[in-house]
């Protein structure tokens, strides 16, 4: 992939969202039923095959990693999408190796690990905010593509996103946050600081897209001002990334339901929930 196709581009972003239309919900929803399909497809595939995927999801605060990973899940079994969103590392985690705190949730056979935020913390926050030594920063951008090359060459199938929106769609969405009681939870003060320094980010990610946008592990850029086309376009091409086949599967026939033989329901005194709507 070369650095002109993966570097984000806002001017160019912007051009490309206002010339196209917005979709219906109608649509949208129809498209992202035929890709839950898929996903429950590729669930199976992977648990008869035993494959191990791990996908990250980086990007700018506010451009809707949540909300694709929520699509990804919201019709699969847990227990094979499994959704990974550290909190910020303990005392005990600080003195252990960078990518030891990952390891343990690295996925087994037939499991699929999405990260919400990654160890590319270390590229982004840790170093914009000062939470990593120059040192250590630096350190993490030269050994973690020899670190991915051998998650890959272990089996692993590892895929990287990295979401963008405009700066002017990201001062839109944090307003909505601060306005809307529902939204509050999603601001933190990492949150505000990160509009204030949107161009000290642009250089961070900069500067982890030219060391770490490799060949074997490449980032792929998700433009996100569109929050609808932005989940169907990612989670397409996640699906075109893995090979995965349709698993025939029994044909399933709702049995009869039993007699009752004798049974009657007790005259009890239930504690029902009341009928408030």
């Amino acid at each position: 992939m070369s650095k002109q196709k993966t570097k984000p581009s806002a001017p160019a972003q912007d051009a490309q969202a206002t010339a196209l239309p917005k979709m219906s919900r109608a649509d949208y929803e129809a498209k992202m039923a035929e890709l839950h399909a898929e996903l429950v497809k590729l669930q199976i595939w992977a648990k008869h095959t035993g494959a191990r995927i791990v996908v990250l999801f980086e990007g700018r605060d506010a451009a809707g990693k949540g909300g694709v990973i929520k699509r990804l899940t919201e019709r699969v079994s847990p227990r094979v999408f499994r959704a990974v969103a550290l909190p910020a590392p303990s005392e005990r985690e600080r003195t252990q190796i960078y990518f030891q705190r990952y390891f343990k949730h690295f996925p087994s056979g037939g499991e699929i690990v999405i990260f919400d935020r990654s160890w590319y913390n270390r590229a982004g926050v840790e170093h914009v905010m000062g939470f990593c030594t120059d040192d250590q920063y630096h350190r993490f951008l030269r050994l973690c593509p020899a670190w991915e090359r051998d998650i890959i060459d272990s089996g692993i199938t590892l895929i990287k996103y990295w979401f963008e929106i405009s700066k002017e769609e990201q001062t839109r969405r944090f307003k909505a946050r601060i306005r809307d009681p529902r939204k509050i939870w999603k601001l933190s003060p990492m949150d505000l600081e990160s509009h204030r320094r949107w161009y000290e980010y642009s250089e961070a990610r900069d500067a982890m897209f030219a060391a770490t946008d490799t060949k074997v592990a490449p980032w792929y850029v998700v433009e996100a001002d569109d929050k609808r086309r932005a989940r169907l376009n990612c989670i397409s091409h996640f699906l075109s990334l893995i090979p995965y086949k349709e698993i025939p599967h029994p044909k399933f026939v709702l049995p009869a339901r039993q007699k009752a033989k004798g049974y009657r329901a007790p005259a009890y005194d239930y504690h029902f929930v009341p009928a408030k709507y």
